[in-house]
């Protein structure tokens, strides 16, 4: 009997401490992809989260009290990725930051939404995430058209009169597809090959040599970073030599994408959401991140960190982190200027709580003997960045 008695007042201490400290600390969840395939952008994204939560605290938390950010693992899985989400709207947090991967984000956001659960997209693009969209779905990073604009804005730009294409079969990567289906005829430059392939796919000779007797000015990939630097290797040994290889982000911005790919990378074009030459507050965030990650950052990373600052905003402009209803309509009145950029979320051209925010261009350029990112696009930002893939041919790329 004095054991059970023992046992018994253990817990009620053991779950009174534990309601304390959650009083005393305002809780954020998150998920995203830490181990899997996709490993790569969820670090960013942690390194963005943790920053944003050290910072914040380091300025007092919100309303004196600190910040605690619950991470859970999407483990680049669908199923594992609901499970966390289930997890975290169980647990009682008020606003959920939402993974990476558009085919992981998208049920998860349908699931959170029917739970009433505010979360925030941080860095998925599939454009059917916010358009129709969902009432507790905000988007802090630019859908897939703001991806196809800026690479079809620099094919306008450079004269280019026709393109092929290669994506992924995954949801971002068709959403890609899709936009820059709609881009070509917009901009009148014709589209003469389109492929997509699956998850897994190792050999992408047949269909480059198929694009090489289309004979593109331009060839543009989508795709994550196994494939982008199988792609490039294998467009090297294959001779497809267009004007420009553009690349849709995801993997062809990753640095390990030029480490990957090594020569066969030079010259590639890629949209990316966020660079340090854009501003000094960027130049800081670059240069902090750049620390933590023990490498460069990648967007990814930047909007994660944004999205933390929204949620806090939305905290404390609702007054409380649990009134998920008051955090939801805070979050309809956000009107934040971040690192990464201004974030207010609109309904327009179909997208329902989107932020609006464009894409810029960068290529990767021999600097001093090494390959890098440099900012190339627009003009009006980059103008000192001059090098806009001058000859392609494959013999001057050793």
């Amino acid at each position: 009997m004095k054991k059970s008695v023992v046992l018994l007042s253990s817990l009620v201490v053991s779950a009174v401490f534990s309601v304390a400290q959650a009083q005393e600390t305002v809780r954020i969840g998150a998920i995203t992809t830490l181990t899997g395939r996709l490993a790569e952008f969820g670090a960013q994204q942690k390194a963005g989260f943790e920053l944003a939560v050290d910072e914040l605290n380091a300025k007092g938390g919100i309303g004196g009290k600190k910040i605690e950010l619950v991470l859970e693992d999407a483990a680049s899985d669908v199923n594992k990725a609901l499970a966390a989400a289930e997890k975290l709207a169980n647990s009682g947090v008020g606003i959920i930051l939402n993974e990476y991967s558009s085919s992981i984000v998208k049920p998860v956001a349908q699931f959170l939404s029917r739970q009433k659960v505010p979360n925030i997209v941080v860095s998925s693009s599939d454009e059917s995430i916010t358009k129709p969209g969902f009432d507790y779905v905000y988007r802090i990073n630019p859908p897939t058209d703001e991806y196809a604009k800026i690479l079809f804005e620099v094919f306008k730009d450079k004269k280019i009169r026709s393109v092929a294409i290669l994506a992924g079969s995954g949801a971002f990567e068709k959403s890609v597809l899709n936009s820059a289906m709609e881009q070509s005829k917009t901009l009148n430059i014709p589209v003469v090959a389109s492929q997509t392939y699956d998850k897994g796919l190792t050999d992408f000779r047949p269909i480059l040599n198929g694009f090489k007797a289309k004979n593109p000015d331009a060839v543009m990939l989508v795709g994550y970073q196994e494939d982008s630097v199988a792609v490039m290797r294998q467009a090297k040994e294959v001779g497809l030599n267009p004007k420009v290889f553009a690349g849709g982000a995801a993997g062809f911005a990753l640095p390990d994408f030029i480490k990957g790919a090594g020569s066969a990378s030079e010259y590639v074009v890629t949209a990316t959401a966020w660079v340090p030459e854009m501003g000094s507050k960027q130049k800081a965030l670059y240069d902090k991140l750049s620390r933590k990650l023990g490498m460069a950052p990648t967007y990814h990373a930047a909007q994660a960190y944004a999205a933390v600052l929204v949620a806090a905003d939305a905290i404390k402009r609702a007054g409380s982190s649990t009134d998920r209803e008051a955090i939801r309509k805070a979050l309809d009145s956000t009107n934040l200027q971040t690192a990464y950029a201004p974030v207010k979320f609109q309904n327009y051209e179909g997208y329902k709580n989107q932020n609006k925010v464009g894409m810029v261009a960068e290529q990767v350029q021999n600097v001093g003997g090494q390959l890098v990112f440099v900012s190339v696009y627009p003009r009006k930002l980059f103008l000192k960045n001059r090098m806009l893939f001058p000859t392609p041919a494959w013999d001057k790329r050793n």
